[in-house]
Formats: structure tokens, C-alpha cells, sequence
């Protein structure tokens, strides 16, 4: 265990947990929801403080992150534990393994360990994700400070249920963050995701613009549950209000864990995103877990010539700009190269 931060103390030994927008009022000897921050006689303790349980060296892509250095590589950590309990969550048997009856558990592992091995195996970030990180806010603050001095960047792969103070404490640590916008309905955050509100996403991703994090959003389409029209339109249409240049990712959803009765996402409800997308003139959207390539690769949106072209899962990227301009009008590309 170690001393978590973001949390005070409340009225007869309980605290109220600041990491995230659930912001528990916990009771000595009890967690908060996401059962790895728990109240040990009237102060907060992270349960999972270096006890890693996933690493892998990911190609930057996999975040999913295309405007933050493409073709790099992120050294990616997770703990056990998460915040939400998304019933259609890929790293589920992490996330959730507490929740499901198991117990804390991972490799100890260091700050400085994490740092030395993300620069042996020659990554050029380290990726905070699998889990969701404000869980873990202590071991992500250690390793982030560690690795800025190391020349490394720092990545969020995030729900986006942050609070303003969680946020303020890895500025100018984290650079660049992936927040899911999982739907525009609070119902299916509620039912779904086991979330409050959606309104608490909604803050989290305007707050981490204004305060300049690089940032993309991600939403996972799910059939029958967050694919119609007038939700694909609500989520395109608050980004193009926020900023047009926010690449977005729509990803398409395999059967999982608590939804394995759900069918594959249709191609075609994807492409259908896609273009809603476009129609509200954002200039970078993708679509993932497909095997259609030309919807993965970056086109300028001044002129439409590609000028990235992805192929990551074989490692293959072609970056096509000229000092993150496009070769053929000299558009600048949005991002961080």
C-alpha cells in the first residue's frame, strides 16, 4: 500500500476520494468503486501502487493515438481495478478482477523500472492504460516525472471521469490522452458503464483541451445501443463545436465479456459514423478494428491527399508530410510529429 493524494478527510474517519468524478465518501476498512483505493484508519491508500499486471511494447497506433508521434512505440502499463464496469470490456479479466472476486495482484515494479524499461526496449512513451489510470494516479505521477527527465512521453488511455484536481496533478506530466466518449446518452453510461453521467465526460474533455493535453476520442459503436443516428451525431457534433482537429475514432465492437450476445458491429453502421462525422467538419476520423486500411490512414483536409498511410498492426507507416505539413498544398496537419 502507499499514501494516495487527491482525497480529504471527512466526519468520523471518512474521506471523500478526489481521483475521479465518483468522488467516494469512503468509511474506514472500506474502497471507493473502483475497489483499489480504500480508507485505512480515516486516511486513503492505493492498493495497487506498482503492482503492475499487463505490460507490452504497443505501437503508439494501438492507444488508439495517429496525430501524437505515428509510428513510434509505448511502453504500456495497467494495474487491477477500474472506476466504470463497462459490461463490454476487452481487458475485462484486469479491470474487472477485482469486481469478480479476485484479489490485488501484479508484479511490484518500480517508477524507475518502468522508465529503464520503456528506454531498453527503445519506446518513446510510456502508455498508461489496459485499466483505468486515475485509479492509479500515484504510480502514473512517480513514473511520469521519471520519465520526462528520461526524454520520454507520457500517454492517458482514459473513461475520462477525471476530476479537475486529477487533471491539474499530471499536467504538464501527461501529454497526450485517448478519452472514450462512449455514448451521448446517460442512460447507457448509467446501465452500460456503470457511470453516473455523462456530463462528468463531457467536463473531463473540455478541461483537458483548455488545459492543453493532446487529445483524441475514441467511441466504441455498439449495435443496438449507441448507434443511432441522433447519438452519432450528438458526440460528432460536440467535438466539431470543440475543435474540428480532434481526430476521433470509431471502433468497431466485438462480442465481450458481459455482452457476448451482441453481434459484430455492421461495417456499414461504422462507415455511417464515419460520414456524420464528416458532415460536421471534423478533419481527422477513423474507424478501428476493421480491415478496411483506408479508413485508418490521414488524408489533409485541405486538399485530400494521403499523407499518412497505416498499416500498424504489421508495423507499417508511411508518414508522407514535410515538417507535419501536406507535401502536395502545404496544409499544416493537426498533431504532435
Amino acid at each position: 500500500m502507499k499514501k494516495a493524494i487527491l482525497w480529504k478527510k471527512l466526519e468520523n474517519g471518512s474521506v471523500e476520494c478526489q481521483a475521479c468524478n465518483f468522488r467516494c465518501r469512503i468509511s474506514p476498512g472500506n474502497t471507493g468503486v473502483c475497489m483499489v483505493r480504500k480508507n485505512v484508519k480515516g486516511s486513503l491508500y492505493s492498493l495497487v501502487y506498482g503492482s503492475i499486471i499487463s505490460k507490452n511494447i504497443d505501437p503508439i497506433e494501438k492507444k488508439p493515438l495517429f496525430h501524437f508521434y505515428p509510428g513510434t512505440k509505448a511502453y504500456s502499463i495497467g494495474t487491477v481495478g477500474c472506476n466504470f464496469r463497462c459490461l463490454f470490456c476487452q481487458n475485462y479479466d484486469i479491470s474487472q478482477y477485482v469486481r469478480d472476486g479476485g484479489f490485488i495482484m501484479g508484479k511490484k515494479t518500480t517508477p524507475k523500472e518502468v522508465v529503464e524499461e520503456a528506454k531498453k526496449y527503445n519506446c518513446d512513451s510510456i502508455a498508461y492504460t489496459y485499466n483505468e489510470p486515475a485509479i492509479f494516479v500515484e504510480f502514473v505521477l512517480g513514473t511520469a516525472k521519471l520519465a520526462k527527465k528520461a526524454g520520454l512521453k507520457n500517454i492517458y488511455v482514459t473513461n475520462g471521469y477525471e476530476t479537475k484536481e486529477s487533471l491539474e496533478v499530471i499536467k504538464g506530466y501527461v501529454d497526450a490522452m485517448n478519452i472514450d466518449l462512449k455514448s451521448f446518452d446517460k442512460n447507457f453510461y448509467m446501465k452500460v458503464c456503470g457511470a453516473v453521467d455523462v456530463d462528468k465526460v463531457i467536463e473531463t474533455i473540455k478541461l483537458a483541451y483548455e488545459m492543453g493535453f493532446w487529445i483524441e476520442i475514441t467511441t466504441l459503436v455498439i449495435a443496438g445501443h449507441n448507434d443511432s443516428d441522433e447519438n452519432l451525431r450528438k458526440i460528432a457534433k460536440f467535438i466539431s463545436t470543440l475543435d474540428k482537429n480532434i481526430p476521433w475514432h470509431i471502433s468497431r465492437f466485438f462480442p465481450m465479456y458481459k455482452m457476448e450476445n451482441v453481434p459484430p458491429t455492421p461495417i456499414e453502421t461504422l462507415v455511417k459514423a464515419y460520414k456524420i462525422g464528416t458532415e460536421f467538419g471534423l478533419k481527422y476520423v477513423y474507424i478501428g478494428n476493421v480491415h478496411k486500411g483506408e479508413y485508418e490512414n490521414t488524408f489533409c483536409p485541405k486538399c485530400s491527399k494521403k499523407i499518412i498511410e497505416r498499416n500498424w498492426a504489421a508495423g507499417e507507416i508511411k508518414n508522407l508530410m514535410k515538417n507535419s505539413k501536406c507535401q502536395n498544398c502545404g496544409e499544416k496537419i493537426a498533431g504532435i510529429f
